[in-house]
């Protein structure tokens, strides 16, 4: 942990490092040369002189934070794409993984406009619809059965492995209600056939047809998708408020999440306005804990100019775009640590868990010497703190993570992001 050289291009002085990757816990100082991590050690073991000194004594330090649900196909999927560097390294966050913004179709244009231009570092689930996410949900006919190409989503994938890492689909009722199974049939071969993770969206996302569910109960939408999964492949929102996820009508979980936890299936919270803190009590009091955390921001549900002609707001407020509340990754991290999961869980669920259930390249996730200076800088507050969801309910917890900066490949982004949320103190100022 230690080199022969005294001098590099910063350090990071003092600060809390969390590095699940490496089992560090504590005081640590950063030294960084040439974009990477050049040496690790005890705060304060040596003098260590740099161009720049930062001082992060009072803040905890973690590897680059991961955002596993990102929406940042800007401008192509009309206002539901947000910038990619506002909910990425301007909000603290170094990583992206974008879900089903691209199609086989619109992957050149997401390389170009986004993956090469864009400070943050992103990567792409592609969409198994051809459409992609443009404004396709105000249009739940786009997402039918006939609207998927196996050969061509395979085909595109294959050719861009460095940028796409899986797949996205969506098992919801409103889908079900009017196509049944066939697109998840067609999403899961893809996988198979790329041998890449199919990341699966449960929960209501669509309004029902006219005729309603068509006999379709949302408490068997799980397990008649789980039998066509493999092993790696991601069930998203664990921790929906709306029909048809983890939790049935009883308010219990079902017993297929167990088994497909069992059969090496992973757990992603893609956060969203649609999460319950009421659904997640009862997951984690069932064991069940997700293995990574996703902000699922987008221009539905964040406060950002809406293009001229771009559809007028949805009719359906039910529906799980809208909501009041405002959420970032780092908030997301927050309300984990307001359910009880421990603070090192909760940096591997946007670190190296990340990297390992996601498929992302092994030299990020962590801080180890030689590895990337992607690392994420949080004010860590303790006090009393309103955390609330769109559901109604507020939980009062006494630890709030929000941004500082970040250091991507060494260069520094201030957490200056409009779409931030405000921390809502309860009682005074929090330390």
């Amino acid at each position: 942990m230690t080199t022969p050289h005294t001098s590099f291009d910063i350090v990071l002085a003092g600060g809390h490092l969390v590095d699940p990757a490496q089992g560090l816990d504590g005081a640590y100082d950063i030294a960084i040369r040439g974009g990477r991590i050049a040496a690790l050690q005890p705060a304060g073991a040596s003098p260590w002189t740099a161009a720049q000194r930062l001082d992060v004594r009072d803040r905890l330090v973690i590897p680059g934070m991961i955002d596993t649900h990102a929406h940042v196909f800007e401008h192509v999927t009309g206002r539901f794409g947000l910038e990619a560097d506002l909910c990425g390294v301007r909000s603290g966050v170094t990583t992206l993984i974008d879900q089903g913004g691209p199609s086989c179709m619109t992957l050149p244009a997401f390389r170009e406009y986004v993956v090469k231009p864009k400070a943050s570092r992103v990567f792409a689930y592609l969409s198994a619809y051809l459409v992609g996410g443009m404004e396709g949900h105000y249009y739940p006919s786009l997402y039918k059965p006939d609207c998927l190409d196996v050969d061509a989503t395979v085909k595109a994938a294959l050719a861009n492995r460095d940028i796409v890492k899986g797949f996205k689909a969506h098992a919801e009722l409103g889908g079900f209600a009017r196509w049944g199974i066939e697109v998840m049939r067609q999403s899961a071969e893809i996988a198979r056939r790329a041998d890449l993770p199919l990341y699966i969206h449960f929960g209501q996302l669509w309004p029902l047809p006219e005729e309603g569910t068509n006999g379709v109960d949302p408490d068997t939408i799980l397990a008649q998708v789980v039998p066509l999964l493999k092993a790696g492949d991601i069930l998203a929102h664990p921790f929906t408020r709306h029909p048809g996820g983890f939790v049935n009508r009883e308010g219990q979980v079902h017993a297929i999440v167990r088994e497909a936890l069992a059969r090496g299936l992973k757990v992603d919270v893609g956060h969203g306005s649609h999460f319950s803190y009421r659904m997640a009590r009862i997951a984690l009091d069932a064991g069940i804990v997700p293995h990574t955390l996703g902000a699922d921001m987008h221009g539905y549900n964040t406060a950002v100019p809406r293009a001229p002609g771009t559809p007028d707001e949805h009719p359906d407020k039910e529906h799980m775009f809208f909501g009041q509340q405002r959420f970032s990754l780092a908030s997301a991290m927050t309300a984990m640590l307001a359910l009880g999961l421990p603070l090192a869980q909760v940096v591997r669920m946007v670190t190296c868990n990340v990297v390992e259930v996601f498929g992302l390249p092994d030299e990020l996730g962590t801080l180890k010497p030689g590895h990337p200076a992607d690392i994420t800088v949080l004010h860590d507050r303790r006090g009393r703190f309103a955390l609330k969801d769109n559901e109604g309910t507020q939980l009062v917890g006494e630890r709030a993570l929000t941004p500082d900066f970040c250091l991507r490949e060494g260069r520094r982004f201030d957490a200056d992001a409009s779409i931030l949320p405000p921390l809502e103190v309860l009682g005074g100022a929090a330390a």
